[in-house]
């Protein structure tokens, strides 16, 4: 499974929100898959100044030692262009060649590819009521 950052953000300041839910159950049920890409994006963007007064800076290092330790590394090697917004192309191309059945987004772009090829790409409160429903 492949989380977008924009749901990692999420549920790293509000981790009792839809966003802070649905990551909790796909640590538990799901294998996590991250790219060096992936896993740059996430280090660049959590530490920026805007998120500093939702917390404080020990909690956004150990979220990040969280995830680290919690995900699969994948070398992505496919390259693909097909969403409108380039920087989201490199979670299509993690589930591609992490083999993933799910991308864990709140972004239009990718939600709106859903499914992608055979991945299904769902926003938090899909995901949770879908694996309400499945287990």
């Amino acid at each position: 499974m492949v989380v977008d950052t924009n749901v990692l953000d999420s549920a790293a300041i509000l981790p009792k929100s839809v966003s802070g839910k649905a990551f909790a159950l796909s640590l538990r049920n799901f294998e996590l898959l991250a790219s060096a890409s992936t896993e740059r994006e996430l280090t660049e963007v959590l530490p920026r100044p805007k998120f500093d007064r939702y917390f404080q800076a020990e909690t956004r290092i150990e979220f990040l030692a969280l995830y680290a330790k919690a995900t699969t590394k994948v070398i992505v090697t496919t390259i693909v262009t097909d969403c409108i917004d380039p920087k989201d192309n490199q979670f299509l191309e993690l589930a591609i060649d992490g083999r993933a059945s799910c991308i864990l987004s709140s972004d239009v772009h990718l939600t709106e590819l859903h499914p992608y090829r055979g991945i299904s790409i769902l926003t938090p409160s899909a995901f949770s009521s879908d694996v309400a429903l499945y287990g």
